[in-house]
């Protein structure tokens, strides 16, 4: 291995430590700021209900809903950081020094890339492992473009033959997948299990470098533009208080059965939050049994299936055990348990 040198001097130490100062800054700030959106969305924009929520909500919950719901957003980030950078490092190094993207490739250890990858094949749907198998070989290709200086038909191999074949055999194991997406007019899906395999040749080389920052650093900045945004939208939808049905009954009275969502159980009452963001408190007399409710389970969006694997299913889901329930309890559609 040989150290890498980029042309066009580096960016300056003052420039370079107010931008990590400023990265630093946000980074630890944007969880927070969805944290508390969550919060807001979930008190349907109502502050007493909010404040109320921030009592009795704990952070841990909180924290551990957002990493569930957006680990997989981690190595996208990292990947495609690595590849844009890698291009532009190899297509414009008299550039590179003063690119941000460039140096933050040049400097991304390769057990971080490692681990990426890893944490993206248990995480990404199935119609997104083609698009990882691109990423991969076309970071291997980058990276023995920038740190060997071998023989031309090993570099050659290296670059074009093992995307190839990679590429090959990837097409080989979703060829019936595509099939069925395009039977059952699923385009998005037959194009994202048939593109990025044909693409991985390409990624590997330079491109001209007139154009190496048109096409590395607006795709960054678009990307890094939408990602919050669309990391937004996808942690607002995710639960974050337990789904519960209360059976309420004063002695010898009629039973009703209260559905929403727990917030906290104390000496006195119960307190759920319902749906349109109303606050009830049961008395803890009046409670006659809870029951906790699953989440409702969405329909696939996709019918496809690669051998037998939903292109919506990730390797996690596959290995995890996952808790189905097989009757659903009445109390969750409405209705008491004993209705005598």
């Amino acid at each position: 291995m040989t150290d890498i040198f980029v042309k066009g001097g580096p960016i300056p130490p003052r420039r370079r430590r107010a931008q990590l100062n400023w990265l630093l800054t946000v980074l630890p700030a944007f969880p927070l700021v969805l944290l508390v959106l969550r919060l807001w969305y979930l008190s349907r924009q109502n502050l007493p209900t909010m404040l109320l929520l921030v009592q009795y909500i704990s952070p841990l919950g909180m924290i551990s809903a957002l990493f569930i719901t957006l680990i997989w957003t981690v190595p996208a980030v990292i990947l495609v950081l690595r590849v844009l950078g890698g291009i532009l490092l190899v297509s414009a190094p008299d550039d590179a020094g003063r690119s941000l993207l460039a140096v933050t490739a040049l400097r991304m250890p390769d057990w971080v890339v490692l681990l990426a990858t890893m944490l993206a094949a248990f995480t990404w749907q199935l119609r997104l492992l083609p698009t990882l198998g691109m990423l991969v070989v076309a970071i291997l290709g980058l990276t023995a473009v920038l740190r060997f200086r071998t023989e031309r038909w090993l570099m050659l191999w290296i670059t074009v033959g093992v995307p190839v074949v990679v590429g090959l055999l990837v097409l080989i194991f979703v060829w019936p997948g595509i099939v069925s997406a395009l039977r059952a007019g699923e385009i998005t899906t037959a194009l994202l299990l048939a593109v990025p395999p044909l693409l991985g040749p390409l990624l590997t080389g330079p491109v001209p470098a007139w154009s190496a920052r048109l096409v590395t650093h607006w795709p960054a900045v678009g990307a890094a533009l939408l990602a919050p945004l669309a990391v937004g939208v996808i942690f607002l939808r995710a639960p974050v208080l337990p789904n519960s049905a209360v059976e309420v009954g004063t002695p010898g009275g009629p039973v009703t059965v209260v559905r929403g969502q727990q917030i906290s159980v104390d000496d006195t009452s119960t307190t759920v939050l319902h749906g349109n963001g109303d606050v009830q408190f049961i008395p803890n007399g009046d409670v006659r049994s809870k029951t906790l409710c699953p989440e409702p389970v969405r329909p696939p969006n996709s019918s496809v299936s690669v051998r037998g694997w939903p292109v919506e299913e990730s390797a996690l889901s596959w290995i995890a055990p996952t808790h189905r329930d097989t009757t659903i309890d009445p109390r969750c559609l409405g209705r008491p348990l004993n209705p005598g």
